[in-house]
């Protein structure tokens, strides 16, 4: 860089670990109009003349890294709704992936958009604070790029896209049905999708065959994308769906990215080493395979969700009018507490681990942070008139907490060479998860300063610039001259998550400054108001 160029910003004496797994160095960062323009190491600054600039940041005892990219997001509404988005903004997140779970918002038309907005309420709200003005998945990325707090990429859902070739009917995809999704998929893909994700243990996109999937993969990969399934358990039968979409990943050509990779309830305690061993086998065969998750113990989803595929037949109505059904609604007891709904992995719930985290009807406050078995037990009903009634009088509002994981599989999946992170977080509810304001910093804190699960440098890197080679970003996650000046700067020494079960929304320590596109969007600590987000597309191949 000329000494006479006038820099933005130059970021002083930074510990720089940047995102590529090398190990740290100190070094000088400069930037303007929203790139790094130079990065001078420490050896080498001592002997040159430094540029003028127009600000100057003293970095001592700071790490500089790139921003942290969230390969799991639920914001798909808030970043519309809520302009400051602190809970991921905080954490340092400069970049998350929307339109996860095989369900979100777009494409949609006039009589889907309804469905889905009903279908999402325990993890979005119904949406009555947002204009939903687009159709396309285009149109959608269009708004986000009229300013949000961070930078947002999007999976077209593949359940959205059955709702609007299929319908909610479990059965196969006529000819004329696939070609429409396999038309919606290309066109997603060409408007700046990166990839495509499905909710397999939800409905409608779990009413989808094998074979089905394997068409959209086929489409997926012809426009150099990756397929992001949450596969069909995560509980009794977990290792077979990995080992299904491992082959699907194989027969379409497909990337695989495995969404929130765990593997819960008690049958698969201790069993990571077996998912590790599939996860190397598939690699060695040349599967091009990556992950993510997030550093807790415990899931997040709508109460709803819990519920036999069946009983979801139809869409959101059907399920109610089954709910209010005597004879329906004593089958889906039978099926969640002794026989194993698919909708909870097919293993018999344990109402003592389901936690309902939110409401939409303040009405129903009071059962919110207990579980579905303590609010049984203080009003001296079954556990199931409890979760019966909260699913009838808040319109399949509720979301829930599953406490059903395991610490050591939680750590040895985040080992893995493909890991990367993601929260996962669903911001919706008035006791969400930690994960949605604290993933990063957990990462950063528990994992790597106190547990040392993982090196500083590796831990970066599984939150950067390995995303972002997922992505096929070229000029993101890695701190590089060219690159864009999506920064973090943090404390190692003191960056925690300040999020916990009781306290969810407290903010990150430790996480003074974040800069998307060179502005500041954490300064000092603090939320600037600068909307410097926007979408970011796929690049083309």
């Amino acid at each position: 860089m000329s000494p006479l160029d006038l820099a933005d910003l130059v970021i002083r004496d930074a510990d720089v670990v940047d995102g590529s797994g090398a190990p740290s160095y100190r070094a000088d960062v400069a930037v303007k109009d929203g790139r790094i323009v130079s990065i001078v190491q420490e050896a080498a600054a001592a002997g040159c003349q430094r540029p003028r600039v127009v600000r100057e940041l003293d970095a001592e005892g700071l790490v500089l890294s790139p921003g942290f990219i969230d390969m799991h997001a639920h914001s798909d509404l808030a970043l519309l709704r809520d302009p400051d988005h602190s809970a991921k903004a905080a954490q340092g997140v400069t970049l998350e992936v929307l339109g996860q779970d095989g369900l979100s918002y777009a494409p949609v038309d006039d009589r889907t958009l309804p469905e889905v907005r009903r279908a999402l309420t325990g993890w979005h709200g119904y949406g009555d604070d947002i204009d939903f003005t687009w159709r396309s998945v285009g149109e959608y990325l269009d708004r986000l790029d009229e300013g949000i707090a961070v930078n947002a990429a999007y999976l077209i859902p593949q359940g959205t896209l059955r709702m609007l070739a299929v319908g909610w009917e479990d059965r196969k995809a006529t000819p004329e049905e696939l070609n429409h999704m396999r038309q919606l998929v290309a066109e997603g893909m060409a408007q700046g999708a990166v990839g495509m994700s499905s909710g397999l243990t939800y409905t409608p996109g779990m009413y989808a065959t094998d074979a089905e999937l394997t068409e959209l993969c086929r489409v997926v990969a012809a426009y150099g994308g990756y397929f992001c399934p949450h596969h069909r358990s995560y509980g009794a039968h977990a290792l077979a769906a990995y080992e299904e979409m491992v082959a699907l990943a194989r027969e379409s050509g497909c990337p695989l990215h495995l969404a929130h990779a765990t593997l819960n309830f008690g049958v698969n305690k201790g069993r990571a080493a077996e998912l590790l061993a599939l996860l190397d086998t598939a690699l060695a065969s040349g599967v091009d395979l990556t992950l993510d998750s997030y550093p807790y113990t415990s899931g997040c989803t709508t109460l709803a969700a819990l519920l036999p595929s069946w009983a979801s037949e139809g869409g959101p109505g059907e399920i109610l009018a089954r709910l209010a059904d005597d004879r329906a609604a004593e089958r889906m007891r039978q099926e969640l507490e002794f026989t194993g709904s698919d909708g909870c992995h097919g293993v018999p719930v344990g109402w003592d681990t389901v936690e309902i985290s939110g409401v939409g009807d303040p009405a129903l406050a009071s059962y919110v942070g207990r579980t579905v078995q303590e609010s049984a037990d203080l009003r001296g009903e079954t556990p199931w008139a409890i979760a019966r009634r909260l699913l009838v009088e808040d319109r399949l509002g509720p979301t829930v907490l599953q406490h059903v994981g395991h610490e050591d599989n939680v750590r040895a999946i985040m080992r893995h060479r493909a890991h990367t992170g993601g929260s996962d977080g669903i911001l919706q509810g008035a006791k969400p998860h930690p994960r949605a304001y604290g993933t990063f910093p957990h990462y950063l804190g528990r994992y790597t300063r106190e547990l040392g699960v993982l090196s500083l440098e590796e831990c970066v890197a599984r939150l950067t610039g390995r995303p972002a080679a997922r992505l096929r970003l070229p000029d993101r996650g890695l701190v590089r001259e060219g690159h864009r000046a999506d920064l973090v700067l943090f404390d190692p020494a003191t960056v925690a998550a300040g999020a916990t079960y009781a306290r969810p929304r407290t903010p990150p320590t430790g996480i003074p400054y974040v800069l998307i596109d060179g502005r500041f969007v954490i300064e000092d600590g603090r939320r600037t108001g600068v909307l410097a987000g926007r979408a970011v597309r796929r690049t083309a191949t």
